[in-house]
């Protein structure tokens, strides 16, 4: 008869092996296999590792002088020496004496105690296994069981079966029947919520109604008590009535040299409305653009070539006024500490000169030397709807024709806006905003 055995390749597993003789053991008892044959027949199946264990133990044996082995126990008792470590049977003995039931069904409790038995080839009386199955078991089972008759193990797990098959049951049903108690809850409190929304509302208003109805009674009470003749009127001088309560509900305005006057409500209304509008009109920013126009005359300066961008990072403030009709170019710096205006336009427009109350020296303006400075000049300019007039130092620049600097800058409030270079302040209550001169067209002014 043709057995085929599982092939074994002798790997270092506990669980691979014992699976493996306890199916060539079944093979063996199946087929009837004689006791001279299973030892051929299963070292046939050896593949690997284990036919190289195999044939150097023969040698070894041969070596020594010592019998073959011939019998299945011999091999048997061999693989286990080579598979087998000595703490195996240890550890098979504690997972038993600690198996418990827990998540496992009653069956797998089962299957898993008799595999630990069968492997660590534990032969014990029926009565010990019964106690060591019930002490396995979860309370909620065993606690039932303990109470019912049985004659052996199967008559207990069947027991054990029957109960966990009731436990099943009944959380089913309570599961079951809480899903529905909370549907129909949900379903009869829905409306009674809504109710209480509503009407708790209504209650809270009606409570809060009659508070203030006690609140106005013990305000009314002590005035009604008092005399009306004794009560003064702090806004009208007069008895009879408080100020909240005057009929005359005039304003007192003070003003200077304890003096007063008082108006009415409506006028002071309409007071305060014209200087809304009044503010309004106000907060209108009138644009000033450069003056548009040719030069009164060249200036000499040194400047950068135009980059072709529009960017004010690398400029000054230039623009151009308009003085008696002719366009000059006026720069606005805060780093001058006076107002200064060109001698040539002083001598090309014939403006009225006055002596300076503090002369100075000047080093940095020209190339000449100190420069004294001992002239000053009024110089009318326009940039568009803006006019103005400026008190201004004679001196021989050339960058510019009028230089305004720190004075001009700190009458008129300025506000420099470093990104644009735009120029923000307010000149008879009017709000200008000045524009600058791009690159391009500064680079542009004949030079």
């Amino acid at each position: 008869v043709k057995v085929d055995l599982p092939q074994f390749f002798g790997k270092d597993d506990v669980e691979s092996y014992l699976d493996w003789e306890m199916k060539v053991e079944q093979l063996f008892a199946c087929h009837k296999v004689s006791k001279e044959r299973k030892v051929p027949l299963a070292t046939l199946s050896f593949q690997g590792h284990a036919m190289y264990w195999w044939t150097a133990l023969e040698r070894e044996r041969r070596l020594h002088n010592d019998p073959p082995i011939q019998y299945w126990n011999d091999l048997k008792s061999a693989m286990r020496r080579r598979h087998i470590p000595t703490y195996y049977g240890r550890e098979l003995m504690n997972k038993l004496q600690r198996l418990q039931q827990r998540d496992m069904s009653i069956e797998q409790y089962r299957q898993q105690m008799k595999l630990y038995m069968m492997k660590a080839c534990i032969r014990e009386e029926e009565a010990t296994t019964v106690a060591r199955f019930m002490s396995g078991l979860n309370l909620e089972i065993r606690d039932q069981v303990e109470l019912l008759p049985y004659r052996d193990l199967n008559d207990l797990v069947q027991l054990c079966v029957r109960v966990e098959q009731q436990i099943l049951r009944k959380s089913s049903k309570r599961e079951s029947s809480h899903s529905r108690s909370l549907k129909k809850d949900y379903m009869e409190e829905e409306k009674p919520f809504e109710k209480k929304i509503i009407s708790e509302p209504s209650k809270e208003l009606a409570k809060r109604k009659e508070k203030n109805k006690d609140k106005d009674k013990d305000l009314i009470t002590p005035h009604t008590s008092t005399k009306t003749s004794d009560i003064k009127c702090f806004k009208c001088l007069g008895r009879g009535h408080i100020a909240s309560q005057c009929p005359t509900k005039k304003v007192m305005i003070l003003r200077g040299h304890d003096t007063y006057s008082s108006q009415e409500e409506t006028t002071t209304s309409s007071s305060s409305e014209s200087e809304v509008e009044t503010k309004l009109q106000r907060s209108k920013v009138e644009p000033v653009y450069p003056y548009e126009g040719e030069l009164l005359m060249l200036r000499r300066i040194l400047h950068n070539q135009p980059s072709g961008t529009l960017s004010q990072r690398e400029n000054i403030f230039h623009t151009r006024c308009n003085v008696l009709n002719n366009a000059c170019s006026l720069i606005v710096d805060s780093g001058s500490w006076y107002n200064c205006c060109s001698t040539r336009l002083v001598k090309k427009l014939s403006l009225i000169t006055m002596p300076h109350p503090q002369p100075y020296h000047l080093q940095w303006l020209n190339k000449d030397g100190d420069i004294v400075v001992d002239q000053q000049v009024k110089v009318k300019f326009s940039i568009g709807k803006f006019e103005d007039q400026a008190l201004c130092d004679i001196v021989p620049i050339e960058a510019c024709h009028i230089l305004l600097g720190r004075p001009w800058q700190f009458v008129k409030k300025t506000i420099h806006n470093d990104l644009t270079n735009e120029i923000n302040f307010t000149h008879k209550e009017k709000k200008f905003v000045l524009y600058p001169l791009s690159p391009q067209q500064v680079a542009e002014d004949p030079a």
